[in-house]
């Protein structure tokens, strides 16, 4: 059972400072390095921020160019091809981009919750031996990297009435496949091929490490949070007990509504009327998906607007929180390559505020577009679904 915050904790707690979302947000923006561009490299950054969603290859490139001062795509993408960082599904059951260090510690510390997610296909996976659809599974993606296909085929033969969906989610949850190159690299392509995060970096898989030092590390990137934050942010549940433990080393406050948040005492958490410049962020950025309560960086009224099911779509944050969504090309045509960007403002934007968003959607392209400059081109048109 969960530990209880004990009566003394909850007095302090009830008596901690209030903290406005506009102050979380710029503590948040803060930490996630949108503030101001940080000099750190790729693969600290990487690290800093616990991994960068990536359920498509390109938005980790996206997530380091809005957070990092001079960023070039082609530093990820060796970091990639010399397995420094690695593709694996860990956080929320997702595709993230880790630190090879973090993909050998942060798997096993979320295998809980891939073993939950496992339960939801088990009567597709009746006779099944699941120690033995990992040794076999295990065998043959370190014996070649495999495809989805090819690894769903292979478990077929051993199991041919179980379900394939379930079989190559088993393996999924069961083993910590990483997705080899080229996928993932910078203006390279190539089909989903898996293999062991042991084998595709020559090395074991830690032990199951205790979940504090991820909450302390949690909270240096996306602090002040609560423990259902950290919770909805890594997948997991039962951590208050976690917090209870750390307490004597944290400080609180709370929100609006009463909930406790907790921080690092020395963490950054800048007056809430510093400036926020624009920032282009992929789809799925970690900053959007971070807490349980999102108003910090999302106003209720946008709730949902940035995305359409399981669409995500760009966003651009103005004074720190989402103003309008881009994407590359025009609405109601086919995403293009050319250098356009569309924005499509959520609520009326300034002349000060559409030019400011102008330039930083004119240094994105600089690094991220085509060479040619005169290719690169800002619109703004009204806000309609990018799905209609």
């Amino acid at each position: 059972m969960a530990a209880k915050t004990n009566p003394a904790a909850r007095a302090a707690s009830a008596r901690s400072p209030l903290l406005t979302p506009r102050a979380l947000g710029r503590a948040t923006l803060a930490r996630q390095l949108l503030l101001r561009r940080s000099p750190m490299s790729a693969k600290e950054a990487v690290g800093h921020l616990v991994g960068l969603q990536a359920q498509n290859t390109k938005p980790p490139y996206y997530q380091l160019f809005a957070r990092l001062e001079g960023f070039n795509p082609a530093e990820l993408s060796a970091l990639m091809g010399s397995r420094e960082v690695v593709r694996i599904v860990t956080l929320r059951s997702t595709i993230h981009t880790h630190t090879a260090d973090d993909a050998l510690t942060l798997r096993p510390l979320v295998q809980p919750a891939r073993s939950r997610e496992l339960k939801i296909f088990r009567q597709g996976l009746g006779g099944v031996d699941l120690d033995r659809l990992a040794a076999i599974g295990r065998e043959l993606v370190e014996e070649r990297p495999r495809t989805l296909k090819e690894l769903r085929e292979a478990l077929l033969a051993q199991w041919p009435d179980a379900d394939p969906q379930a079989l190559t989610v088993a393996a999924r949850c069961t083993l910590p496949l990483v997705q080899v190159t080229p996928r993932g690299l910078w203006g390279r392509s190539g089909q989903v091929a898996l293999t062991t995060a042991e084998h595709w970096l020559g090395r074991p898989s830690e032990p199951t490490p205790a979940p504090d030092a991820t909450v302390l590390r949690y909270l240096g990137a996306f602090g002040p949070a609560s423990v259902k934050d950290m919770q909805m942010w890594a997948g997991l549940t039962r951590l208050q007990e976690v917090f209870e433990r750390l307490r004597p080393r944290l400080i609180t406050f709370r929100d609006e509504h009463g909930v406790e948040l907790f921080d690092l005492p020395d963490a950054p958490r800048p007056d809430p009327d510093t400036p926020a410049p624009p920032r282009f962020l992929p789809e799925f950025d970690n900053v959007l998906l971070g807490h349980a309560d999102r108003t910090r960086v999302i106003p209720p009224r946008f709730k949902g607007r940035n995305g359409n099911g399981n669409q995500a779509y760009g966003s651009v944050l103005v004074d720190g929180l989402l103003a309008a969504i881009w994407r590359f090309g025009t609405p109601g045509q086919k995403p293009d390559g050319q250098g356009t960007v569309t924005v499509q403002a959520l609520d009326r934007l300034s002349p000060a505020e559409r030019e400011a968003v102008t330039e930083e959607g004119l240094r994105m392209l600089a690094t991220m577009g085509p060479a040619d400059p005169a290719a690169h081109d800002v619109r703004f048109a009204p806000f309609v679904d990018f799905g209609d």
